[in-house]
Formats: structure tokens, C-alpha cells, sequence
């Protein structure tokens, strides 16, 4: 595949973005102690992969997300690849001289001015140590600076949108009024908004309600077509709502979607510690493909970076992909003979070939054809000697 990770709109689709958020969102909640190295082997990989939107790591204390304090090291280290867009997470005035420094390979902002507010005032105080209250006092200064400098544009956006884990379920008026506020500032002093940006650290996002939520901004204004979703898994809703994001969203609308290699990731604040997660990149991508969306991306090299990624980590991810491979097709269909498959190491068959399954039972007594396959030319020979097993009674498949 070629291409990039800014999909063309296809049948009635929204033009597509995939975020890569690993090194940021993953890496935040696993060890502090993964050494530098490794992490430049990862991002490198999926540099590689045709991803163009990574987001490497985040500007922040050490003391209180210490496995961020490498990003100076890695920003040094690592050989980007032309063409892909690098970002980190800035939340200050310091973190934003550190960035600075590090650009390139960190690209330039986009310059597009964003307000921002949590719909809970409980994880804003616990994550950055500001309530609610201060990120709606600083709405009017990003405006004022905005204006200064000649904006034409901007975004708005909330967090926790759908729920929060201190005080419950958000309803679609309380979203519709600070995103509300926040247009009309904007609009008020005579810049367009394009831009919504729905987050969702607790994983409260339901395909109703994110279809709700869309079909709102999209009826009150229309002129708003950039959608960008940060949608956390720790519930299993994220593939759907992102799906749903795809079939309420037409054409004319581009749609950012937030993902980590293997699904990791995860806030120590929100109270889900490593089981937030996120929808896995390489779900997503294979995804795409199926429903004929040109990813641009490598789905094979983006296995392998998940595998990687495993093996740095120390433990399984939550991806699909990488423990089934792609939908086989073609050349890459499944071998008919092939002996009884049960673990995931076996499965690994589709990236290491019939060796991961050697000996295993396989109760065949003959040659397994098939009528179809001989009918689309998928014609196939009896595996190699050192892909068959024995059945449960020993005897040679």
C-alpha cells in the first residue's frame, strides 16, 4: 500500500486521520524503566510504516510521569522519516521551550487556536492540577492572542464527554453548552469554527451517544467539519463508536481518530490505570482497508512494530491483528492441512510460516482438497514435512 495515514473519502466516508499515540498515551502508564533504546527501535518502526501522524511522548515533570523524562534523549536520538508529521503533548510554558528545541524533528504546530474545557471539574484537578473554572477563565486570553495574531480559524473542544468515573453519565445539553460558549466566543470575535475535538479518557463513549453528539455540531453548525476523537477502550466501545463516527460523518468532513499500537495506554488518574487502553492502530487500519479506505499504511510492517512492542513491554497488548494477521487472501490463505491450531503462538502462522506449529495433532487421513479453491486457482500443495503433527492417537496426519 502507499499513500498516508490521511485517507481519501470513499463511499460516502469522512476523509480519515489516524493519530499514533504509543510513545505518548501508551508508554505514559507502562514501566519508567524501559530503557531509551527501545524506545528509539519502536518509534523508528513505526516510522516506517507508513503512519503519518505520531505523536512521540509529552513535555511534563518527571517526577510525576517519569517515563516521559527520556523524551529529550529519544528526540535526539531517534532518524525520523521524511513525511511524517512528529508532535508531543505541551501543557506549559516549559514544556513548550523543550518542544521548541526539539523542532524539527518535532513539526511546527498547525497554528490553529483551541479552547478546551473537562466536563469533570473531579479529573481536571486531578490530572493537571486546574478546575474547571480556571480553563474557562483562560478562554478569553487564547481568544485575545488569537485575534492579535490575525487567526482565521480555530477549534473548541471538551474531555470527559461522555462520563466520568467521580460523577456519572454527561448528558448531550451539558456538552452542547460549553461547546456552545466556546463557539460563540470565537464567532464573536469574528473567527470561524472548523474545528471539534471530543475526548474521552474514561471510556464512557457509547455509539448512541457519539452519533447523538456528531448529528448536534453538525445541525447547529455546519460550518464546523473537522471532527477529532480521543476515544479511550477501557470498556470495549471505542472500535464501535469510531465506527459509528465513520457512517454519521459524510463526506466533506474529516475525521481524526487517536489509537495506540496494541490498544495500550492508559491515565493514572482516571481510576483504570493500564485497563483504559485505546483502540489498537493496526484494528483500526485493517479496518479501514475492509471497508475500502486506502490507510496508506503497512499493515504487515504494522504488525511487527506491535509485535515489538509486546516484547519491549514485557506483556500481551489487546490487538486482534497482530495475534490473527490481516483476513487471508489469495497466496496468504490458510494451508487446508494444516494441524489443529490453540495458542496464540501457533497462530502465529500467518507472519512465521507452518514451523510455529510443527507436531501439533492433526487427525487428517488424507489430502484435504477442495472443489472452490481448485475453481479460483488457489491451488495448494500437501504441507512440507515439518508442518505436519500427529493426531491424538500418534498417528502421522
Amino acid at each position: 500500500m502507499s499513500g498516508n495515514t490521511e485517507t481519501g473519502s470513499h463511499g460516502g466516508y469522512p476523509t480519515v486521520r489516524i493519530n499514533e499515540e504509543v510513545m505518548r498515551e501508551g508508554m505514559q502508564i507502562e514501566s519508567a524503566d524501559i530503557p531509551v533504546d527501545d524506545k528509539v527501535r519502536l518509534l523508528e518502526a513505526l516510522s516506517r510504516t507508513g503512519l503519518k501522524h505520531i505523536v512521540v511522548g509529552s513535555f511534563v515533570s518527571p517526577r510525576w510521569t517519569p517515563q516521559m523524562r527520556q523524551i529529550d534523549e529519544l528526540l535526539d536520538r531517534f532518524v525520523p522519516e521524511p513525511g511524517v508529521d512528529y508532535s508531543a503533548l505541551i501543557l506549559n510554558k516549559t514544556g513548550a521551550e523543550r518542544a521548541h528545541a526539539h523542532t524539527p524533528p518535532l513539526s511546527p504546530a498547525d497554528g490553529v487556536p483551541r479552547t478546551f474545557v473537562h466536563l469533570c471539574d473531579v479529573f481536571v484537578r486531578r490530572n493537571t492540577n486546574r478546575s474547571q473554572a480556571d480553563e474557562i477563565d483562560a478562554w478569553a486570553d487564547t481568544v485575545a492572542r488569537a485575534v492579535a495574531a490575525a487567526k482565521t480559524e480555530a477549534g473548541i473542544g471538551i474531555n470527559a464527554a461522555w462520563g466520568s468515573n467521580w460523577l456519572g453519565k454527561f448528558d448531550l445539553s451539558q456538552r452542547m453548552d460549553l461547546l456552545g460558549r466556546q463557539y460563540e466566543l470565537w464567532t464573536d470575535a469574528g473567527i470561524r469554527v472548523t474545528e471539534v475535538i471530543l475526548s474521552d479518557p474514561m471510556g464512557w463513549n457509547m455509539p448512541d451517544a457519539v452519533e447523538e453528539q456528531l448529528l448536534a455540531i453538525r445541525s447547529a453548525w455546519p460550518e464546523i467539519t473537522r471532527f477529532h476523537l480521543h476515544l479511550h477502550n477501557q470498556r470495549g466501545t471505542a472500535p464501535i463508536s469510531a465506527y459509528t463516527a465513520l457512517r454519521t460523518l459524510g463526506e466533506g468532513c474529516e475525521l481524526v481518530l487517536d489509537t495506540t499500537l496494541g490498544g495500550i495506554g492508559g491515565c493514572p488518574y482516571c481510576g483504570n490505570g493500564r485497563a483504559t487502553g485505546m483502540m489498537p492502530t493496526e484494528d483500526l487500519v485493517d479496518l479501514l482497508e475492509e471497508l475500502g479506505i486506502d490507510t496508506g499504511v503497512d499493515l504487515d510492517a504494522l504488525i511487527e512494530a506491535a509485535v515489538l512492542l509486546e516484547q519491549i513491554i514485557g506483556h500481551p497488548t489487546d490487538s486482534h491483528v497482530a495475534r490473527t494477521g490481516p483476513r487471508p487472501r489469495g497466496e496468504r490463505l490458510y494451508a487446508m492441512d494444516m494441524p489443529f491450531v490453540e495458542t496464540l503462538e501457533q497462530a502465529q502462522h500467518f507472519r512465521l510460516g507452518p514451523a510455529v506449529y510443527a507436531g501439533a495433532p492433526a487427525p487428517w487421513k488424507g489430502v484435504i482438497t477442495s472443489p472452490a479453491r481448485d475453481r479460483l486457482g488457489l491451488h495448494q500443495d500437501r504441507l512440507p514435512e515439518s508442518a505436519g503433527g500427529t493426531d491424538p492417537k500418534g498417528v502421522k496426519a
